[in-house]
């Protein structure tokens, strides 16, 4: 049974805020519908991208969201050496390109342009691989970054070079913007914040509500601590011009080296008040996955399912030099740890820095928005795997993925709503399928829920969706959770792969120490699912769709608590076992595989993988 078509009996009860003027859309569901997008896209305005050979730009990459096909390196004369199309086209997208260096990747393309002619722009021209690690030595991994001399006394030749490409980027999100009754597809403005001091990743991807943004993105060199982007933001926006809203989504906090989590400030000192609370107001949501590897949870945590494509490196500059597959990383470096331990910074602090939504997305170098699918990946021209002059027959890191997506329960495909649904971070990650899932809280929530005709309108009516926050019951009512997901539908030619399991993960103080615990609410783990792996065809019995409400038992009401739900697919062929089947490698043959193909016969490497979903998390604060 679908559970989409849903009563409209008891809609959520906040109104849509509007901050901008547009023809209303025909279709507006109170009870919210998913929105499939990609919050973190970049395109050839960003240096590395277009070190790797990519050129189109932020309006081919909204082309390319709304079905168009791409142009792929390598680029002679113009023409392009291969082609992208998503078999499914998105709901909405943010180009994301790095707001540092975007005047010096436009200088280094222009002749004539003051720096062109400079030793980094003839190396990054000439020798791309050597041009990414200078690059990243000198910029992006740097404890004091520094623009290079070409960019004239405090830079201003390369900040005044950026104002283009900033420009061309909000123009091309405002062309792309569907402002019709149709609202067949949202864009955004932004930008990524690429601060990596010593390696260690603290990127930020800015999201603006509407077409109201800062005059000048906020750059890691000018402006080298996240501390000092929320405070320009704060600035320049939230208590600037009028209708400017905004927020900050960290990622890949699993090649932070424990640092993006941390309990303290950038200067060492300790996290305090002021610290926490601008962070709560602006980072709402984190991204959990991209093509840069996982970031839930470690595989020291005792968790099975932790294994899923953690990267076996702490900090991006260990990447030419991986470390075993599934060695521990530093705490703080998943997003699980920071749930937890938000906790317990918020009983200190008497707010939670912490209270993160959880979204997934691409992080494309190729300027392909939501290109996530397993048999299709062509890498996404970031790393050490270069394709200026062509797709390699292995297209990637092996331990790099195709990515993920972000989905936004939202009542219709607006910049408010899908803003607002970020905001109040009902929203939910996947790892490349499309599956749906819903999830609610409450003290009052039915036990009947599942296979309800109106599963959400009860669900809002009687708890808070996935984002939301409850206040303990000194009373006798049981804290239940609701939760129901639908499989991937597939179509247009994508995969669809039965559910194995529901999960619901929990994180709780308990006499100020932090829990967890990890369990199985719906379906079951299941060792008979597998996969042929020369046909890349899943077997073994799975689901459709599982519903599950679950009471828990042990919810103590003096103590904070978090929860989340993790849908599981059965196995599926991952993307480096579809390029070797494509290469007909036969790692029994004398010699073993092909040059470029080895990591098909790295048993490190795994053939299969289990796709899921993440959503946001329901906290429970102490009464």
């Amino acid at each position: 049974m679908v559970m989409l078509a849903l009563s409209v009996a008891a809609a959520p009860a906040a109104a849509l805020e509007r901050s901008e003027v547009r023809e209303a859309c025909a279709a507006n569901d109170p009870l919210r519908k998913p929105f499939f997008g990609d919050s973190h896209v970049h395109t050839g305005f960003s240096f590395d991208a277009w070190g790797q050979g990519t050129l189109p730009g932020p309006d081919d990459a909204y082309r390319f969201a709304k079905g168009e096909p791409i142009g792929l390196p390598p680029w002679e004369e113009g023409r392009a050496g291969g082609r992208a199309t998503l078999r499914r086209p998105l709901d909405w997208a943010v180009v994301t390109d790095h707001s540092d260096l975007l005047g010096e990747t436009q200088i280094c393309q222009t002749p004539g342009a003051p720096g062109y002619g400079s030793i980094v722009c003839r190396v990054v021209r000439h020798f791309p691989g050597l041009g990414y690690a200078l690059v990243n030595g000198h910029i992006y991994a740097s404890e004091r970054p520094r623009r290079y001399s070409f960019c004239g006394e405090e830079g201003e030749h390369c900040l005044d070079a950026a104002r283009g490409p900033w420009r061309e980027t909000r123009v091309a999100a405002e062309t792309h913007y569907d402002r019709s009754p149709s609202c067949r597809f949202t864009t955004f403005v932004g930008y990524e914040w690429t601060g990596m001091p010593g390696g260690r990743n603290l990127h930020r991807n800015v999201i603006f509500r509407n077409e109201v943004a800062q005059d000048s993105p906020t750059t890691y060199m000018e402006t080298p601590t996240p501390e000092g982007l929320w405070e320009d933001l704060e600035r320049e926006c939230l208590d600037g011009p009028p209708r400017c809203d905004v927020l900050a989504i960290p990622h890949n906090s699993n090649v932070s080296g424990g640092l993006m989590f941390g309990p303290n400030r950038s200067d060492g000192s300790p996290l305090d008040e002021r610290t926490a609370r601008i962070r709560a107001r602006l980072e709402r949501l984190v991204e959990i996955t991209q093509h840069k590897g996982d970031s839930e949870c470690g595989v020291g945590s005792g968790d099975e399912l932790c294994s899923f494509e953690t990267l076996p490196f702490e900090i991006m500059s260990e990447m030419a030099t991986p470390r075993a597959w599934g060695d521990p990383i530093p705490d703080g470096s998943y997003v699980r740890d920071a749930l937890v331990d938000g906790l317990a910074l918020g009983a200190k602090l008497g707010v939670n820095p912490f209270r993160l939504g959880i979204v997934g997305s691409t992080d494309t170098h190729f300027a392909t928005p939501g290109m996530a699918d397993e048999d299709r990946h062509i890498g996404h021209a970031a790393g050490l795997v270069n394709a200026r002059h062509g797709i390699p027959a292995f297209p990637d890191m092996p331990f790099f993925n195709p990515g993920g997506l972000a989905v936004l329960w939202a009542e219709e495909n607006s910049r408010d709503a899908l803003f607002e649904a970020m905001h109040r971070r009902e929203a939910y990650g996947t790892s490349g399928p499309r599956i749906l899932v819903r999830f609610f809280g409450g003290f009052d929530l039915p036990e009947d829920l599942c296979g309800a005709p109106d599963f959400a309108a009860r669900g809002y009516a009687s708890g808070v969706p996935m984002g939301g926050v409850l206040r303990s019951s000194s009373g006798a009512s049981p804290l239940r959770f609701a939760v129901w997901a639908l499989r991937d539908p597939g179509g247009a030619g994508a995969p669809s792969t039965p559910l194995e399991r529901i999960q619901i993960v929990k994180g709780w103080l308990e006499g100020g120490e932090t829990r967890l615990r990890v369990l199985d609410v719906a379906g079951r783990a299941n060792p008979e699912a597998d996969v042929d792996l020369a046909t890349c065809t899943p077997r073994g019995v799975g689901s459709n769709q599982l519903c599950a409400v679950w009471e828990d038992p042990e919810h103590d009401p003096t103590e904070p608590a978090v929860y989340y739900a993790r849908v599981v697919e059965n196995p599926s062929c991952r993307w480096s076992q579809y390029v070797c089947n494509r290469s007909g490698v036969d790692c029994g043959a004398p010699g073993g595989a092909p040059a470029g193909l080895e990591s098909c016969c790295d048993d490190a490497v795994p053939p299969t993988i289990q796709e899921r979903a993440w959503t946001s998390p329901i906290w429970v604060d102490r009464r």
